[in-house]
């Protein structure tokens, strides 16, 4: 048996002993075992339980006809499948040669057939199959390879948190969102205290390796899985909290300074001993006429102020304060 049809599947659906056992015969002589159905509900049980490569389909059946049998195999057929279809009939009108390609059908065999035809419409068809599952499984890897470098054009590539381009994005998704529900929204700034010191006396990679620790203490404090924690630059980072007002973005920011310093990151440069974040925090009900840029600046003058009050604080400003 030629390697390329070792695993080929062929369903024969024809009413007719002689015909059926004609074309089973043309089938057998490529050492193919074909499938056998008389009648149209019978081809659709062998359809689902067997998958067949292609189906060679009488459009006169005694129980259905070969288009509304068609139609259940393109109907019950996966999106990452594809059976080729050969009509066979002895109706030659151009209307019917049209419906039988509106409904399915891949191709056409005029009755009586003979085993030249059967046979080179069979190797076609097969390699037809081929390609089109092959363009399926390119296509699925192509997709794949698509939503990884979408998931990577939003992620930080020291932290693996969302990156400012993600940030930007939802920020204006979740605003949007609370404007429509009539929510509040609150936005919290963090930056690492004495940074540059730690870097100086540490080393880059120890840094890095506190700004990922940082990262991942944020993830950890945010309240919902829906919060978004994101790298706003060097060693600045924001989280967006939705439906969340002043009090409870006060509670966050908290939280994160709490678990931050449960690192007990060592930080000789910093007056605390151990490394520590400021949070500035600002709160928003949005509006139509209001500005989610205003918020994002109302949380950075927050977090300066927190920074020239001593650091390892948060400080809360309203929306548009200074």
């Amino acid at each position: 048996m030629p390697k390329r049809l070792s695993k080929l599947k062929v369903l024969v659906v024809e009413d007719s002993k002689v015909a059926l056992k004609a074309i089973c015969g043309y089938i057998e002589d490529m050492n193919v075992k074909p499938l056998k159905a008389k009648s149209g509900k019978e081809a659709i049980e062998l359809y689902s339980s067997e998958r067949p490569d292609i189906v060679l389909l009488d459009i006169i059946l005694p129980d259905m006809s070969g288009y509304d049998v068609a139609k259940e195999i393109r109907r019950l057929q996966g999106k990452d499948d594809w059976t080729a279809i050969i009509f066979l009939s002895v109706m030659s009108k151009d209307e019917d040669l049209a419906r039988g390609i509106e409904v399915g059908g891949d191709d056409y065999i005029m009755k009586p057939v003979g085993s030249v035809v059967v046979q080179a419409k069979v190797r076609a068809m097969y390699r037809l199959v081929q390609m089109q599952r092959a363009l399926v499984k390119v296509a699925g890897q192509l997709h794949d390879a698509n939503q990884e470098l979408q998931r990577l054009s939003m992620t930080d590539g020291l932290t693996g948190i969302a990156n400012r381009r993600m940030f930007d994005e939802s920020l204006a998704r979740e605003w949007r969102r609370c404007l429509r529900l009539n929510k509040p929204m609150s936005i919290v700034m963090v930056d690492v205290d004495y940074f540059k010191k730690y870097n100086d006396r540490y080393g880059h990679q120890e840094g890095d390796d506190c700004l990922r620790g940082v990262a991942q203490e944020m993830v950890r404090s945010a309240p919902r899985a829906g919060d978004l924690v994101a790298r706003y630059g060097g060693e600045e980072f924001v989280m967006i909290l939705g439906d969340t007002d002043e009090s409870g973005a006060h509670w966050v920011a908290n939280r994160i300074r709490q678990h931050v310093a449960e690192l007990n990151m060592p930080h000789a440069g910093s007056p605390f001993g151990h490394v520590t974040v400021s949070c500035g925090v600002a709160s928003v009900m949005p509006s139509a006429e209001l500005s989610v840029d205003m918020l994002v600046k109302s949380a950075d003058n927050a977090l300066y102020l927190s920074k020239n009050q001593g650091s390892n604080t948060d400080t809360f400003l309203n929306y548009g304060q200074l």
